[in-house]
Parts: structure tokens; C-alpha cells; sequence
């Protein structure tokens, strides 16, 4: 995969550092709850997400 098919989505540890007012809450990974996720972009135009603490990929 290319480096830049990726976007991390929320470069700190936790979503309260990023949420405030004016500020969306980080997207968390479903399996171990980290907030260090990338989005990927696939070759069909279709975003899916990649967790880069454990590994785990959704949609």
C-alpha cells in the first residue's frame, strides 16, 4: 500500500485531548478502543479504516 493512501485520522492518545467545543471527538478503534487510527483509501474510490495499535480494519 502506498504511504500516502494514508490519513491519521487523530495523532494524539486520547479523544478528550481533541474534543472540545468546535471539535469533533477522535475516531476509536472497535476492537481495543485507540484512538490512533489511519484512514485508507481504496483503488474504488471506498474508505475503510485501519487501527495502526492492533491492527484491526473496518468500514
Amino acid at each position: 500500500m502506498p504511504a500516502y493512501a494514508l490519513r491519521f485520522t487523530c495523532p494524539v492518545g486520547t479523544p478528550a485531548a481533541v474534543s472540545g467545543p468546535g471539535v469533533g471527538t477522535a475516531l476509536q478503534c472497535p476492537s481495543c478502543g485507540s484512538s490512533h487510527v489511519a484512514q485508507v483509501l481504496g483503488d474504488n474510490g471506498g474508505v475503510s479504516f485501519v487501527c495502526t495499535a492492533c491492527g484491526h480494519s473496518w468500514s
